[in-house]
């Protein structure tokens, strides 16, 4: 890859099939508390999460990493809060500030919806992407100890947020 800087934008349609496949290239139990998808592979964009619902970013071209932005739960009087609910990067573009520009996208994204709050759930030996979160202003809010049981392995699930 150049030296070239991530483009990031909204999702579209014609993303489907690249971000189904980022999906399956980065998937791993570090950030993942399912298993891997099994062919017949199901579509990336479906009911609940549209292509609106994402911020994509582009690098040389390829589309590398993503941000998947919604609601924590359906209730109106939760309404004012936006959840990060998927971040993945291309193994290719790490180190390259992917993932630092999707979240704050996702954070721009939240404040110009009227947003009051960010909020997002990360697993507890996810070391780069606690760092990455509490880099750019996310605090722990709260512990789920040993949450899922991930290849023989408990593990705590991380409540982060911040104001916005």
């Amino acid at each position: 890859m150049s030296d070239a800087q991530p483009h990031i934008r909204f999702a579209v349609v014609d993303d489907d099939d690249a971000l189904a496949r980022l999906d399956r290239e980065t998937w791993s139990y570090l950030h993942a508390v399912k298993g891997p998808e099994q062919p017949p592979y199901p579509a990336f964009f479906n009911e609940r999460f549209g292509p609106r619902d994402h911020l994509v970013a582009e690098l040389d071209g390829a589309l590398v990493g993503y941000v998947r932005l919604g609601y924590p739960t359906s209730l109106v009087s939760n309404a004012h809060v936006r959840q990060i609910q998927g971040l993945a990067v291309a193994d290719a573009a790490r180190g390259r500030g992917v993932g630092r520009l999707l979240v704050r996208a996702a954070v721009a994204r939240a404040r110009s919806v009227g947003a009051r709050r960010i909020t997002l759930r990360v697993l507890g030996h996810n070391t780069p992407a606690r760092k990455l979160y509490e880099s750019e202003g996310f605090v722990v809010e709260g512990v789920l100890p040993q949450e899922f049981l991930l290849d023989g392995t408990y593990v705590d699930d991380i409540l982060m947020g911040q104001a916005l």
